[in-house]
């Protein structure tokens, strides 16, 4: 049993974290309203264990020795005044006595940091200055670089380190500054200090920030960093940075005119396969997108479900006075999207035509067949 472990009590019920001892028989056990609560370790089982923060004997002694070095910091520097809405650097977990190197907190093994914008008055949106913060919500230590661009070029608004578990204070602009901040980047390096560690790629997050929604005051949330509300993007989540599309006006146009492209293009004969069947040959029609398209380049889902459905009406069409022709359409199992638009489409549209799904020995669960009458 070590500090940090949480218990259950033996004889009665509760039970919390163990913040100390007294001595080898007595552990102090913190209850969830903040109380120490003495009690004999025969009367406590483990049912959780901390093993995050077990100090060696050499990392006894690196603490130790950081500990005085702080101390004597803190003598001969007074603190300088602040006036943010958090101190700098300021641990979201903070130890309960004097000073310690940063604590590991469990899953704190996973990258996951922020950019956040907090206004210094939410009663005075219209005027009111904002401050900016990096939030490390890892067990990282990370070097940052925070950069604005502009016309192809960046400028360094502020660079340093971030310690585990900290939401850091950058700077507070004014609404005059907000131009200047439309594009930024946050280039971060993450390691550990004086341990192992799984190592991160180094990353470079490019954001294009809305102005806009610094006049709106439900643009900012509530979040676990910060008392005020905030607007928070995410710059890494989960180990993975995240990657914000930035599309020029030239990207759309081209995007548009590739979607042009492919609603234009003719029903190529190619996906139509006629094999022979007892009765009457049976035309099978490929529906998938893969089939249709070469690319699908600047369209959305509904785009690409309309152009598999015009697909399905000019086969219908084609079709549609062969009496006794059968036609399968694949469409795939996938979440059944295209499925339930073609069997609308033919309640609708060709109500004198009867379907039913096709043999799933030769198609499996993903096709439909149309009978013409």
């Amino acid at each position: 049993m070590k500090i940090g472990d949480k218990v259950r009590f033996l004889s009665e019920v509760g039970g919390g974290v163990v913040v100390g001892f007294q001595g080898k028989e007595i552990a102090l056990v913190e209850d969830a309203d903040g109380f120490a609560i003495p009690m004999q370790v025969r009367e406590l089982v483990v049912v959780e264990t901390d093993e995050y923060n077990i100090p060696n004997a050499a990392e006894k002694q690196r603490r130790q020795a950081e500990r005085e070095e702080q101390l004597k910091a803190q003598q001969s520097q007074p603190a300088a005044p602040y006036r943010g809405s958090a101190q700098p650097q300021k641990p979201m977990a903070e130890a309960s006595q004097g000073y310690s190197k940063p604590q590991e907190i469990k899953g704190g093994d996973v990258l996951n940091v922020y950019l956040a914008f907090v206004p210094v008055d939410m009663k005075a949106m219209s005027t009111t200055n904002f401050e900016t913060y990096l939030v490390n919500d890892s067990n990282y230590y990370l070097y940052y670089t925070y950069l604005a661009g502009e016309n192809g070029s960046w400028s360094t608004r502020s660079h340093g380190m971030l310690e585990p578990n900290t939401k850091f204070f950058i700077e507070e602009f004014d609404k005059a500054s907000l131009n200047d901040l439309q594009r930024v980047c946050v280039q971060l390096v993450a390691f550990k200090d004086g341990k192992a560690f799984a190592l991160k790629p180094a990353c470079s997050v490019e954001l294009r920030i809305d102005v806009v929604k610094f006049y709106k005051v439900h643009t900012f949330k509530d979040s676990d960093f910060f008392e005020e509300p905030a607007l928070i993007y995410d710059l890494v989540r989960d180990d993975v940075p995240v990657r914000q599309m930035m599309v020029s006006a030239q990207e759309i146009e081209q995007a548009l005119k590739e979607k042009v492209r492919a609603e234009s293009k003719p029903f190529d004969q190619k996906h139509i396969k006629v094999r022979k069947g007892i009765n009457s040959d049976i035309v099978e029609v490929d529906l998938h997108a893969a089939e249709l398209l070469d690319t699908t380049a600047g369209m959305d889902n509904g785009d690409i479900l309309n152009y598999q459905l015009s697909k399905f009406r000019e086969v219908m069409e084609q079709y549609k006075t062969k009496k006794g022709q059968r036609i399968v359409f694949i469409h795939g199992k996938g979440e059944g999207v295209l499925r339930k638009a073609v069997l609308q489409e033919l309640r609708q549209k060709y109500p004198t035509c009867s379907h039913q799904d096709a043999s799933f020995q030769q198609y499996g669960f993903g096709a439909t067949m149309v009978i013409v009458h």
